[in-house]
């Protein structure tokens, strides 16, 4: 979800200079997000390739993503390439608790709901139900609705609550976030609580259209602090001793943290 552009760009020249707010978090950390740009670059392409053959997106999650098409922030929308990554893991880790930070018209909500068991829960977090109610008749006709508790409120606030229980620390499998830029750190010091030790938090838009490889003078103005915030997250996690990562150019960038401890 890229909540704070009003479309996609995509970049083609440019000279990249050291990031020097990265530079020093790992041994050649600068060398790699500048490399993950330009394979995110290439990516790009062939995703819109990829969803022309890829037979298996049921039609419930293909009704859902055609219905986002039309919605004028329909940029906000999840990559359905890294939904089937997202999907593959869930099943393979038999996920049954996961939580949602940022769920807009419910793409990567639906494809969570049809990949855990019957009996497993989301607790999907967001400030707009209008979004998620794009997203409901899919969900109602795939069967899950069940398995949801769509909470409408403040993220930060909603998972101090959760905390609140010491029941919940450390009980959920899997957490997506794809919301606020500047608030990820935040979100992550919960989630590392709320995971289980072997479970995954992935957050979206690490990349954020590719910025966090261009020098600073080459970024639009409007993309600036949420691409800060992005470096700066990026930053954070690969030093991170808690977790290990694998930031993958699938989308606009998805970054899995596995808790460590």
């Amino acid at each position: 979800m890229q909540d704070s552009r009003a479309s996609m760009m995509t970049y083609h020249h440019f000279s990249f200079e050291p990031l020097n707010k990265v530079a020093c978090v790992r041994p050649h950390y600068n060398a790699f997000i500048t490399r993950i740009y330009f394979l995110w670059e290439k990516h790009h392409s062939f995703e819109a390739h990829s969803m022309d053959v890829y037979p298996r997106e049921a039609n419930v999650l293909k009704e859902l993503r055609e219905a986002t098409d039309i919605h004028p922030k329909s940029y906000m929308a999840g990559s359905p390439m890294a939904g089937q990554l997202i999907a593959f893991l869930l099943k393979k880790e038999n996920a049954k608790r996961t939580i949602e930070v940022g769920v807009f018209t419910g793409y990567s909500l639906l494809l969570t709901a049809l990949s855990i068991p019957n009996d497993g829960k989301i607790t999907a977090i967001d400030v707009d139900r209008d979004a998620y109610e794009i997203g409901l008749p899919s969900i109602k006709k795939a069967g899950v609705e069940h398995k949801i508790n769509f909470i409408e409120a403040d993220a930060l606030l909603t998972l101090d609550n959760l905390l609140q229980n010491e029941e919940n620390s450390g009980s959920f499998d899997f957490a997506f976030v794809d919301a606020d830029k500047r608030s990820y750190q935040k979100y992550h010091e919960r989630l590392i609580k709320l995971i289980k030790v072997g479970g995954v938090i992935a957050y979206d838009n690490t990349l954020w259209s590719g910025t966090v490889a261009m020098p600073e003078t080459q970024v639009p103005h409007f993309m600036k602090k949420d691409r800060d915030a992005v470096i700066k997250l990026n930053a954070f996690l690969a030093s991170d001793p808690r977790i290990d990562i694998a930031h993958l150019p699938l989308g606009d960038g998805i970054t899995f943290c596995r808790r460590l401890c």
